[in-house]
C-alpha cells in the first residue's frame, strides 16, 4: 500500500500486478484471478478497484478523489491489451462484480454484459452472426442492471419474461426467438422509464460508473450485513470490484458455463463436484432456471474442453494446498476460468479433505486443525432419520446438505424467522436468494422446488450446517394461497412435513430424528489435537446420562455438576419444599436425610461413569424460593380459595405464600443463595457433603475408583470460605474422606480482586463466568438479553454478546488478576472455567493464554473445545 498527504494514492490494480496475499487490499476474488493470472491460465483480463477504494467511497458519500480519472485511464489500458473498445464496432463488454476479503456467496451485487447498447448490438450481431444471443445477452444486462443499480424489483421484469414465455409456449428461457426476446427488450425499457422517469442509459461509461457505485453499496445491503452478523465479519473490510472482459456461455451449443469444487462439499471425496449448462450464462447455473448437468457429463459433451478443465483443477489444488470453488465459461470452445477460491463445505467435508491433504504430505497436521471451524463440527452431530421406521417418501430432490430435520412449513422467510420461535420450522421456495438469509438461518431444514448442488440454497444451507433438499421438480408451490402440490397431495402453510438431506428425501409428516456417530476422519482430527493441546476438557453434566455422552465425545472430568438440579425432579421437589417450609432445624434434617439418600445415588450414578476422572460437584447454589410455587400465581390461588370456603387447602397454600413472601427479594441473584445459604443453613451443605463423602466410600468398596471436587459457590469474602470449608470438612473426617478437594468458584469482582487471600482456603478455583459477567457488567442477563442487547450488538456498543464470547478486557482482566493472585499464594493452585464460556473457542484460546488447567463445557461442546484447545496451542506456539 502506498499512501501519499493522507491519502490512497493508488486504487486500481490490473490482474498481473497483483497475487494471492493481497487478498486484503484486492479481496478474495480479485486476488486470486491475480494469482490465476500470473500462473498462465486462461483468465479473461481484467482490473480491480481496491476495498480501500470502497471504504473512502463511504466516507466521502462518493467516488474518492482521483478514482474516476483512475477508472478511464484504466479502462483505456484494457481496451489496448484486449484490442477492443466501449462504444465501438468491435465493442468491449464487461463484467462487473464484488469481491470482499472473505467469501460472502450471493450477498453483493453483480452486473454482467456491460457495454451494450443499440451502437454495440448491431455491431455484435454482426460479428457473431447469432442475433439471439446478442438480444438474450441484451435482455439479461437489462433486467440486472435495473435490478441492482436502479434498484427495481426483479419480479416485475420475471413477469414480462414469464408472459412472453406463455405466449410462445417456450419452456426454456433459450427457446425464445430473436424477436420474442426484442419484444421483452421493449416492454423492459418501457418498464424503466414508467418507474424512473428516464431512459435506460446507452452511454457504456455511464452504464459502467453507475454499476461500481452500486457494487460498492451492495457492501451495506441487508443481506449482506445479516451475513456479516452471523459469520462476524467486520463492516469496516470494504468489497473490491471486479472490472473484466465478458467470455460468453450462450453464443451457442459449442459454449457452456459452470462451477465445479475440486472435492465433494458435502463429504470431502477427492472427485470433482459440480455442474454445467449448454448455451447459458453463469447466473443460469446457481439462479435454478434450468436444472444443469453433472460436470462428469462434460467430459462426453466437450472431450478437448473437460481435459483442459481436469489439469486446471488439479493445478490449482495443488498450488493453493486447498479445496477450491471454480466458476468456468467455454466460448465457442474455449475453455476460461472466471473464478477460484476456497470452497465452502460442510463439517464433514471439512474435516475429511483436512485429513487426506495431511495424509497426502499436501499439509502439516498443526495447519490440518487449523483448517476447521471448532463451531462447524456441530454439524457432525447433525440428527439423522430412524431407519426403524416405515416412511414413504412423497418426492425426491438432491441431497443438498447433510442432516434430517422436521418442522413445520412456511413459503417465505419473514414468516419463517417470525414463527421459528414457536418451534421448528422448514422453508419452502422454488428457490431461495440472498433476501432470504435470515429466514434461511431460522430453519431447521430448506426444501426448494429448482436449482442444483451449487445453487444458492445448497451452498448457503451446507455452509450453516442445515439439512436441504433442492431441485424438488415435483413440488409445484403457490405462494398466493400458501399451498404446495406434490405427487398428488397438498401441503399447506403449517403443516409437519421432514427431510433427509443426506438422501434428497421428502416425507409429510413429521419422523423420529437420531443423533449421528462420528466417522474415523473425525476421530483422527480428535487424536491429533489431544496430543498438541495443554488445556483439558471437562464437562459440565447432572446426570449419568450426560456424564456417558460427554466420555463418548472425550470429556477428560466434571468442572461443572449442579446438586440444585436433581432436586426438580418431580418425586424430590414436594421433599424439598417441605424442607424449606421447615420451622426448625431439627424438621428441616428430618426432609434433609430423605433427600441425601437420593444425592448419594445421583454421586454414585456419576462418579462410577467418570472412573477414576475428577468430578467437580457444586453444592447448592440458587436462592431457596426457585424450589417454591411462583409468588404471583399463589396469590391468586390465595384469593380463589378465600372465595370458595376451603379452609384447610386455604391454610396450607396460605402458608406455603407467607414463606415464598419471606423469602422474596428484589434482586436475588445478588441475594441469599450460594455460600450464604450454607453458612446460615449449614445443614444443608452438609447433608450434600455426607452424600458425596459416602457416596465416594461406596464406591472404593466396590473397586472403582471416585475423584470427587467438592465446590462452594459465590464466594466473595474469605471468611466465606473458612466458614463454609469448616462445616464441608467435618463431615469428610466424620465419614474419613478427607483426600477430597475443597474449592470455590470465582463468580464474583472481589474474589478475583482478592485471590490470593482466598487461594489460602482453596484447593482450586473455577471460574463461573456466567455470573461473573453478570456482576462485572451489572447486567442480569435474562433481562438484558430481552431487552436491549441485541441493539448493543447493532449499535456496535458491544462487538459481542459477553455471554457467548468472554469480554477479554473486562471480565477477562478479573480472571487475570485472579489467575497471578491465586497462584502467588498456592503456585500450583488448579484453575479452570465452568461458565457456558468454556464451550466457546475465542474464549477457550483466552483461557489457554491465562494458563488454566481445564475448560468444562456442555457435552456435545467438548469435541468443540477439544479442537478449539489444540488451535490455541498452536497459536500460542506461532507467537
Amino acid at each position: 500500500m502506498i499512501y501519499f498527504s493522507g491519502d490512497f494514492l493508488k486504487y486500481i490494480y490490473f490482474f498481473e500486478e497483483g497475487s494471492k496475499e493481497q487478498k486484503n487490499l484486492l479481496g478474495g476474488k480479485g486476488s486470486n484471478l491475480a494469482e490465476m493470472t500470473n500462473l498462465g491460465l486462461p483468465v479473461p483480463k481484467g482490473f480491480i478497484i481496491s476495498t480501500q477504494a470502497c471504504l473512502n467511497f463511504f466516507k466521502e458519500k462518493g467516488f474518492p478523489k482521483g478514482l474516476e480519472e483512475e477508472l478511464n485511464s484504466s479502462l483505456k489500458k484494457l481496451e489496448e491489451k484486449t484490442g477492443k473498445k466501449f462504444n465501438s464496432e468491435n465493442p468491449l463488454l464487461v463484467s462487473v462484480r464484488s469481491g470482499a476479503r472473505v467469501s460472502m456467496p450471493g450477498m453483493m451485487d453483480t452486473v454482467l454484459n456491460l457495454g451494450l447498447n443499440k451502437k454495440t448490438i448491431k455491431a455484435m450481431t454482426e460479428k457473431t452472426k447469432n442475433k439471439r444471443f446478442v438480444l438474450d445477452s441484451y435482455r439479461r444486462f437489462i433486467q440486472m442492471f435495473s435490478n441492482v443499480v436502479l434498484n427495481l424489483e426483479h419480479d416485475k421484469f420475471e413477469e414480462i419474461l414469464k408472459k412472453e414465455k406463455e405466449s410462445v409456449k417456450a419452456e426454456f428461457d433459450s427457446d425464445l426467438t430473436p424477436e420474442s426476446l426484442q419484444k421483452i427488450i421493449e416492454e423492459y425499457k418501457k418498464l424503466i422509464e414508467k418507474e424512473t422517469k428516464k431512459p435506460f442509459p446507452e452511454n457504456p461509461k455511464e452504464q459502467l460508473l453507475l454499476s461500481v457505485k452500486a457494487v460498492f453499496n451492495s457492501w451495506n445491503n441487508k443481506r449482506a450485513a445479516t451475513y456479516r452478523k452471523l459469520n462476524k465479519i467486520p463492516d469496516d473490510w470494504g468489497t473490491g470490484v471486479i472490472i473484466q472482459e465478458m467470455v460468453f456461455g450462450n453464443l451457442g451449443n459449442n459454449s457452456a458455463t459452470g462451477v465445479c469444487f475440486t472435492r465433494n462439499p458435502s463429504d470431502g471425496e477427492k472427485k470433482l463436484y459440480g455442474e454445467f449448462l449448454i448455451n447459458a450464462q453463469g447466473e443460469d447455473v446457481v439462479a435454478g432456471i434450468r436444472t444443469p448437468k453433472k460436470i462428469a457429463e462434460l467430459e462426453k459433451a466437450m472431450p478437448v474442453v473437460f481435459k483442459e478443465f481436469v489439469v486446471v483443477c488439479e493445478k490449482l489444488e495443488q498450488h493453493y494446498k486447498e479445496m477450491q470453488d471454480l466458476e468456468f465459461t467455454v466460448e465457442e470452445g474455449k475453455f476460461f476460468i472466471l473464478q477460484t477460491r476456497t470452497g465452502k463445505r460442510t463439517a464433514q467435508s471439512a474435516v475429511r479433505i483436512a485429513v487426506e491433504m495431511q495424509k497426502g504430505n499436501l499439509i502439516s497436521k498443526e495447519t490440518a486443525l487449523l483448517r476447521i471451524n471448532p463451531l462447524d463440527l456441530n454439524q457432525l452431530l447433525h440428527k439423522r432419520i430412524d431407519p426403524s421406521q416405515k416412511l414413504n417418501a412423497v418426492a425426491k430432490g438432491l441431497n443438498a446438505s447433510p442432516g434430517a430435520a422436521s418442522g413445520k412449513v412456511f413459503f417465505d422467510a419473514d414468516t419463517a424467522e417470525k414463527q421459528s420461535e414457536a418451534g421448528p420450522v422448514i422453508l419452502v421456495r422454488h428457490e431461495t436468494s440472498p433476501d432470504d438469509i435470515h429466514g434461511m438461518h431460522a430453519s431447521k431444514g430448506i426444501l426448494t422446488s429448482r436449482g442444483g448442488s451449487t445453487s444458492h440454497a445448497a451452498v448457503v444451507a451446507r455452509g450453516m450446517g442445515t439439512p436441504c433438499v433442492a431441485g424438488c421438480e415435483e413440488l409445484k408451490i403457490n405462494y398466493k394461497e400458501k399451498i404446495a402440490e406434490v405427487n398428488g397431495k397438498t401441503i399447506k402453510e403449517g403443516d409437519f412435513i421432514s427431510l433427509d438431506g443426506g438422501t434428497g428425501e421428502v416425507f409429510l409428516e413429521e419422523v423420529k430424528l437420531i443423533e449421528p456417530e462420528p466417522d474415523k476422519f473425525f476421530s483422527q482430527i480428535l487424536e491429533w489435537s489431544d496430543v498438541i493441546r495443554k488445556l483439558k476438557v471437562r464437562t459440565n453434566a447432572d446426570t449419568p446420562k450426560d456424564a456417558v455422552k460427554a466420555r463418548e465425545l472425550g470429556a477428560e472430568g466434571i468442572g461443572l455438576c449442579r446438586t440444585e438440579h436433581m432436586f426438580f425432579a418431580p418425586e424430590r421437589l414436594p421433599i424439598v419444599q417441605k424442607m424449606i417450609l421447615s420451622d426448625s432445624t431439627e424438621e428441616r434434617k428430618k426432609h434433609l436425610e430423605k433427600l441425601e439418600e437420593m444425592q448419594r445415588e445421583d454421586f454414585e450414578g456419576i462418579l462410577e461413569v467418570m472412573k477414576g476422572l475428577p468430578v467437580t460437584i457444586r453444592l447448592i447454589d440458587p436462592p431457596l424460593h426457585e424450589f417454591l410455587p411462583l409468588r404471583e400465581k399463589l396469590i391468586e390461588e390465595v384469593s380463589e380459595l378465600k372465595s370458595s370456603g376451603k379452609e384447610s387447602e386455604l391454610k396450607e397454600k396460605q402458608v406455603l405464600l407467607n414463606k415464598v413472601n419471606e423469602l422474596h427479594e428484589s434482586n436475588p441473584m445478588l441475594g441469599f443463595r450460594g455460600c450464604r445459604l450454607g453458612i446460615l443453613y449449614p445443614e444443608i451443605i452438609e447433608m450434600q457433603s455426607k452424600a458425596i463423602a459416602e457416596a465416594t466410600k461406596n464406591l472404593k468398596k466396590k473397586g472403582i475408583d471416585a475423584k470427587p471436587e467438592i465446590m462452594i459457590p459465590l464466594v466473595g469474602i474469605a471468611q466465606e470460605l473458612v466458614f463454609s470449608r469448616k462445616t464441608v470438612e467435618s463431615v469428610l473426617k466424620e465419614i474419613k474422606e478427607t483426600e477430597i478437594p475443597i474449592g470455590t468458584m470465582i463468580e464474583l469482582p472481589r474474589a478475583a480482586l482478592t485471590a490470593e487471600e482466598i487461594a489460602g482456603y482453596a484447593d482450586f478455583f473455577s471460574f463461573g463466568t456466567n455470573d461473573l459477567t453478570q456482576t462485572t457488567f451489572g447486567f442480569s442477563r435474562d433481562d438484558v438479553e430481552g431487552k436491549f442487547l441485541n441493539k448493543y450488538l447493532e449499535k456496535k456498543i458491544l462487538p459481542i454478546s459477553p455471554f457467548v464470547s468472554l469480554d477479554t478486557s473486562g471480565v477477562g482482566r478479573l480472571m487475570q488478576i485472579a489467575v497471578s493472585e491465586g497462584r502467588k499464594a498456592k503456585p500450583k493452585l488448579k484453575l479452570g472455567i465452568c461458565g457456558e464460556h468454556g464451550g466457546d473457542p475465542e474464549s477457550i484460546y483466552f483461557c489457554n493464554s491465562l494458563g488454566l488447567d481445564y475448560v468444562s463445557c456442555s457435552p456435545f461442546r467438548v469435541p468443540i473445545a477439544r479442537l478449539s484447545a489444540a488451535q490455541a496451542e498452536i497459536k500460542e506456539n506461532k507467537k
